[in-house]
């Protein structure tokens, strides 16, 4: 009689394991498919069926009712909510107030990472109508700020020029174009470093794209790199930055992209957030490895790893870190080829409702990739839904 109950519940264990399997198969296979047609390298073989996409409606309804972002109102552009004076001193310099952009990057102090991220929206509103800009360089001409928002300026117009497509679908007069135009930038930028402050790297940061855009030895972007370490080692903006120089789609290789995350990572202190650079690694990988399959891949034990490490991380940054929510992000999505859905869901509810960050900004159709994932890690982890 016992052996009877072992055996049904071997049986019942191997039931469980089966339907587990199914499940996960299952989920891999409707992932593969749904990455594919987000990616645009087929037709969706469902597009027709009403049935399916009724299916569909009824469970992005069900989520959205749970309190979600519907999908008209995600916003593709922004990775969390633009702060409130950002937008007040874009429009003042839009309307020619130069001297509130001035002030505005001025008050970051040395917090590098904070001046880089008050420079970029400025920059990018210059690269479209940069008449306050110029108006800022004729009254400061030697205003390291000002010089230093005309030499990421300048690279945000030359980066428009070639735009975000990949090579074989960028022209060859982009691509003259650009390189004309970085070669302007960096000029700007070496400007910028001969007015700076002895100790501000920022002027080196923004040197960073013209490196990879130009393609820099790897001898020169280490020359660049000794630079902006000297100055200060720990600006994770920069960090960021040189990661994708290292990455095989630039200037190096998968392997001395890890390497450069993982060193990066090694000298973080609890809560400074370079435990993300890995995870980065990992999903540039995966993205430019035909043979690698996401489903598999990210559960390589290494790559759990680094996705607990980086949850550790984030526990002791707290919210008001800068790197806060580019890290949510990319453990939502880990999280979710994880099979941790919980723990995705939770990262989620974080950054619900802006999605113009990495990973969904790689995908053709973020809005899809990003919907898929949360909506799937949702459904799992919501009873009856």
């Amino acid at each position: 009689m016992i052996g009877l109950y072992i055996l049904g519940a071997v049986l019942l264990f191997g039931a469980f394991k089966f339907l587990r399997g199914v499940y996960y198969i299952g989920k891999a296979k409707r992932l593969e498919a749904e990455i594919a047609v987000i990616e645009g390298r087929t037709e969706s073989p469902n597009a027709d069926t009403a049935a399916v996409k009724a299916e569909k409606a009824a469970k992005a309804a069900a989520v959205v009712a749970l309190g979600f972002v519907a999908e008209a109102d995600l916003d593709t552009e922004n990775h969390a909510p633009v702060p409130p004076e950002r937008t007040a001193v874009l429009e003042a310099v839009r309307s020619g107030d130069w001297e509130a952009g001035a002030t505005y990057i001025e008050a970051a102090g040395k917090n590098w990472h904070e001046r880089m991220e008050r420079v970029r929206p400025l920059a990018e509103a210059a690269a479209e109508d940069d008449a306050w800009l110029l108006a800022w360089r004729a009254a400061r001409p030697t205003d390291p700020t000002a010089a230093l928002v005309d030499a990421d300026t300048a690279i945000q117009v030359a980066w428009n020029v070639r735009g975000s497509q990949s090579g074989r679908r960028t022209t060859q007069e982009q691509f003259r174009l650009f390189r004309d135009l970085l070669v302007k930038a960096q000029e700007a930028a070496h400007a910028a470093q001969s007015l700076a402050d002895p100790a501000d790297p920022t002027p080196y940061i923004v040197e960073q794209p013209i490196g990879q855009g130009l393609g820099y030895s790897h001898e020169r972007y280490r020359e660049l790199w000794a630079k902006i370490v000297e100055r200060d080692p720990k600006v994770l903006w920069a960090h960021v930055g040189a990661l994708q120089y290292w990455c095989r789609k630039w200037r190096g290789s998968h392997e001395l992209a890890l390497a450069f995350a993982r060193e990066s990572a090694a000298a973080g202190a609890p809560g400074e957030l370079f435990s993300r650079l890995p995870l980065i690694a990992y999903f540039e990988q995966e993205t430019h490895e035909d043979d690698l399959a996401a489903e598999t891949f990210f559960k390589e034990p290494e790559i759990v790893a680094a996705v607990d490490a980086a949850l550790l991380d984030l526990a002791a940054a707290g919210d008001d870190h800068p790197g806060t929510v580019g890290m949510r992000h990319i453990l939502a999505y880990l999280l979710f080829w994880q099979d941790r859905d919980a723990e995705a869901v939770e990262q989620f509810r974080y950054i619900d409702g802006y999605i113009g960050a990495l990973p969904w900004s790689y995908a053709g159709s973020p809005k899809s990739r990003y919907l898929y994932a949360r909506d799937w890690a949702v459904s799992v982890t919501t009873p009856g839904l």
